[in-house]
Order: structure tokens, then C-alpha cells, then sequence
């Protein structure tokens, strides 16, 4: 049993930052717990991110200095603010916003014939227009918050704080002027959810800015960089897999499926953060309270205690295994609204393309984000 914090990796090292996923599913065999200056312990397995999951009492979800609504809270506090974010996700909201993010996927991709490099010129842009079109902001609104998202990402890379803080300045006062000029063009709680979000009450009062702003922030981070992420890790992998291009274009009924497959394999979000609340022991290592904890998802998506073959594609495997949107009280509430958005992204790329190939080599994107900074394709 050992409870010393000795330097096991460094998840900055360029080893880590060239292949995640390799480097990700090594600390898993040789280091399951694991610590560093940077990230203090990493979970690696599969069992080990379950358990600080579903034990929100002795894994803390309330880890930050900022207000994060709700998934930076823990019951009873979380339990009351779940509803207010849930209620933007019902499978009638998502089915009836489903012909604009078509749409929108479809006017991207027929624009991107031939070499293309699919970060910029589809995977960005499907992210921020699908995120502004759900909100019901205009499309000028896109490019600023896509450059907020990048800012965000560096600074956290970085561990900057004083960038960190002044980047989520940033981001209130734009939601905070975006929200009245909404308002002065005649947006209703009907038509843009932002503009709802200021009728909402929790304890018998209106909701104030600073909780309007973590959830906006919290939707922004988390589907504007991970739905980018994701496109381009589908678009890569079946740009690898021409057998698996024909089958999905033979039975589109699969894309929905190959999607959540694909993204266990190559998973779009790294990590999510906990804090102990007690001595714990977990994965042959001793924490103590107050310990700083990450889950890892990518390792544990790929931890072949659980996924036989776990390189391999395979869809009769058990979807509840799958550790994509996370699990427990803290479920991504717009696990509904991503899986759509992912399966209409493949729909219309195999619909509309007779061939995907690789063109140039790709550039893997840095921790916190997954996937790819770039990827040069060939879409025919």
C-alpha cells in the first residue's frame, strides 16, 4: 500500500501530449493511481472511475473555486438544480431541433468537397453553430464564442490562473450583453434559452447572473469543445475504415451506435475532477481527504476488464458499459442532445460523400481537448 505522492507521470510531457490514448492506456497497466504535480491522482481503470463516479459522497463534485451549476455541486444542493438544467434536454426539445442541426450539417459538409482540413472547415463550426442555433443566437455570435472556447483551453493547459479568471470575466460579460441585447430585439423565454434561463427560480427566487452564466459556460465548454472533438474523431476513424464507411452508408439505422463505439474507442473528453471528503483507499493507494482526484474516461473506456478486445470496434457490445457521457447523479444532462447531434453529423457525411480519406498526417489536440487540432482529409 502506498499513500506518498511520488511524481508516477507527467500528463505535460510530449510523450503524453502525442498519443494520449497510448500514453493514457499505459498509466492504466502500470499505474492505475497515479500522481502528479499537475493533476495531483489520476484514476486509470475502469473500476476505480466507477466507484469515485457513483460515490458522490465520498468523491466530491465540488471541486472548484468558481461557481459551476450543477455538476460542480453535491447533493442536496445538486438535486435541486438537476430539474432546472434537465428540463432543456427532453427527447421532445432534442427531436424538435433536429432539422436545423441537419441542416446545418449538411450546408458544412456539401461546402467541403475535395482536400479539406475538417477541424476548421467542418468539425469548429458544426460545434458553434449547432451550440448557438440550440440557444436561438444568430450566427455572428459563433466566432466569439468558439475563440472564447480555444482561450479557455490554453489557459487550462496551462494552469494560468490569473488567464482563467480573467477569461471567465470574459465569458459573463459576454453572456451578460448577449442576454440583453436578445432582449432588446425581442427574444422571449420561447425563443432563446438564454433569455429562459432569467425566468428560472430555485428556493423561491429568480435565478442571478452569476448561476445564469456557470450554466451557459458549462453548456459552452462542454459541447462546443467536445462536439468538435468527436466529429473529428468520427470522421477520422471512418476515413481509416473504408469497410466501415459501406456498411454505415448500407444501414444508416447503425450511425447512432458506430458513434458511441468510435468515441469509447477514441474518447472526446479526458477528464472530470473530484475531491475526497475522506480518507479513502482505492486501486492499492491510500488518499487522504481533501485529495484532488481526475477520472480518466479515455483509459477507462479502454480498459480490457471490461471491453473484451478494447481496440476493437464492435457493436454488440453492452451500452451501458460505456463510460461516454459519464454515469451516476452527474450523467451528462445533454447526452440526448450530443448523440443527436453526432449521429446527424454521420447521416449526412456518409449520405453525402461517396469516399472519405486520409490526405496528410494529423496533429493530435493537447490536454484538456482530444482528438485532433487539425485533420486534413480527402472527401469525394
Amino acid at each position: 500500500m502506498n499513500d506518498t505522492p511520488d511524481a508516477d507521470w507527467d500528463p505535460r510531457s510530449h510523450q503524453v501530449q502525442s498519443d494520449q490514448r497510448a500514453a493514457y492506456d499505459a498509466m492504466r497497466e502500470t499505474c492505475p493511481v497515479a500522481w502528479s504535480d499537475y493533476m495531483q491522482w489520476s484514476l486509470f481503470r475502469n473500476a476505480d472511475v466507477t466507484r469515485a463516479v457513483l460515490d458522490h459522497a465520498t468523491f466530491s463534485n465540488a471541486v472548484s473555486n468558481r461557481l459551476t451549476v450543477p455538476n460542480g455541486m453535491d447533493p442536496p444542493e445538486h438535486t435541486a438544480w438537476r430539474p432546472i438544467v434537465e428540463k432543456y434536454f427532453t427527447r421532445s426539445r432534442v427531436d424538435a431541433f433536429e432539422p436545423v442541426c441537419r441542416g446545418i450539417a449538411a450546408a458544412l459538409i456539401a461546402a467541403a468537397a475535395g482536400p479539406v482540413e475538417l477541424m476548421g472547415a467542418i468539425a469548429h463550426p458544426f460545434a458553434v453553430r449547432v451550440q448557438c442555433a440550440f440557444l436561438g443566437w444568430p450566427d455572428e455570435l459563433a466566432e466569439p464564442l468558439r475563440r472564447w472556447v480555444a482561450r479557455n483551453h490554453e489557459a487550462t493547459l496551462a494552469r494560468d490562473h490569473g488567464a482563467m479568471t480573467r477569461i471567465a470575466g470574459e465569458f459573463q460579460d459576454l453572456i451578460r450583453d448577449t442576454i440583453a441585447a436578445r432582449i432588446a430585439v425581442g427574444a422571449t423565454p420561447e425563443t432563446d434559452v438564454a433569455v429562459a434561463l432569467t425566468q428560472e427560480t430555485i428556493h423561491g427566487r429568480r435565478l442571478n447572473e452569476d448561476e445564469i452564466t456557470s450554466i451557459l459556460r458549462n453548456w459552452t465548454v462542454g459541447e462546443i469543445g467536445t462536439i468538435a472533438a468527436s466529429v473529428g474523431i468520427l470522421a477520422e476513424y471512418l476515413a481509416s475504415d473504408v469497410g466501415l464507411q459501406s456498411r454505415l452508408r448500407a444501414d444508416p439505422s447503425l450511425a447512432g451506435p458506430a458513434a458511441d463505439e468510435i468515441l469509447r474507442l477514441h474518447g472526446p473528453l479526458v477528464t472530470n475532477r473530484r475531491v475526497t471528503t475522506c480518507p479513502v483507499e482505492i486501486g492499492g493507494r491510500r488518499l487522504p481527504a481533501g485529495a484532488r482526484v481526475t477520472v480518466n474516461w479515455v483509459a477507462a473506456n479502454r480498459d480490457p476488464r471490461v471491453f473484451e478486445d478494447p481496440d476493437v470496434f464492435r457493436l454488440d457490445r453492452d451500452p451501458s458499459d460505456n463510460l461516454l457521457y459519464g454515469a451516476g447523479i452527474h450523467v451528462c444532462p445533454g447526452a440526448q442532445l450530443a448523440r443527436m447531434e453526432l449521429r446527424v453529423f454521420l447521416e449526412e457525411l456518409l449520405a453525402r460523400t461517396s469516399a472519405i480519406a486520409p490526405h496528410r498526417p494529423a496533429t493530435p489536440a493537447a490536454y484538456p481537448a482530444s482528438g485532433f487540432r487539425t485533420l486534413h482529409l480527402l472527401i469525394s
